[in-house]
């Protein structure tokens, strides 16, 4: 293959899906690597700026807002590269977080693991649930949301839906970050906060 040849592949290949030229589609790894990193190193969230994740990736900010819509669409997208692994632990996984776990069970081991997962990515949560808007809209809340109620909903059988929608949010209320770090900056360990919630859940499904 002759270098011109391969250099007009290159061009077609970057050609955007709508088929227009000049317009070379988005490297969303470049750009979700980007802007991770500038979370995770920024001592504020609200910092860190389309402009910024712009310059660090390597692209026109136009470019970034045709792709994600927003800056909370971008973190939205970011959430979601991070959630999969634990989201597809939870649909076809295996035992406590796979659909073959009693339901008490798994609920308490999906809180669980979102609350490691949120310490783990504390920069990203907190430009989302601190800085950002529309949380509770958002695609990955309402995943887990759906999931913490049917769970509670299977586990706690002839529970009323109206309170199965309250408990879960009031689950997930407690795994926001600001609260998080205040109870370990209040002295608690990881290791307490984890067998109180355990038994916050044991709570939610013997009221029910």
């Amino acid at each position: 293959m002759s270098p011109n040849h391969s250099n007009r592949i290159s061009d077609c290949e970057s050609i955007n899906k709508s088929g227009r030229r000049g317009r070379p589609s988005v490297p969303r790894a470049r750009v979700l690597a980007a802007a991770d990193a500038l979370f995770t190193n920024a001592e504020a969230p609200c910092t860190v700026t389309m402009d910024a994740i712009a310059v660090a990736a390597g692209v026109g900010k136009g470019t970034l807002f045709r792709a994600f819509g927003s800056r909370d669409g971008l973190l939205d997208t970011l959430w979601a590269a991070k959630l999969k692994a634990l989201r597809e632990a939870v649909d076809a996984g295996p035992p406590p977080l796979g659909p073959a776990t009693p339901s008490d069970e798994r609920l308490a081991a999906f809180l669980d693991a979102l609350l490691i997962f949120k310490l783990e990515n504390k920069h990203l949560i907190r430009a989302r649930e601190v800085t950002a808007t529309g949380l509770l809209q958002s695609i990955h809340y309402r995943w887990m949301y759906g999931l913490v109620r049917e769970l509670i909903q299977d586990a706690a059988q002839g529970t009323m839906e109206d309170s199965a929608r309250y408990r879960a949010h009031a689950l997930l209320a407690a795994l926001h970050i600001d609260l998080i770090e205040a109870l370990l900056a209040d002295g608690l360990t990881l290791q307490t906060i984890r067998h109180a919630q355990k038994a916050h859940v044991k709570a939610i499904i013997d009221g029910a």
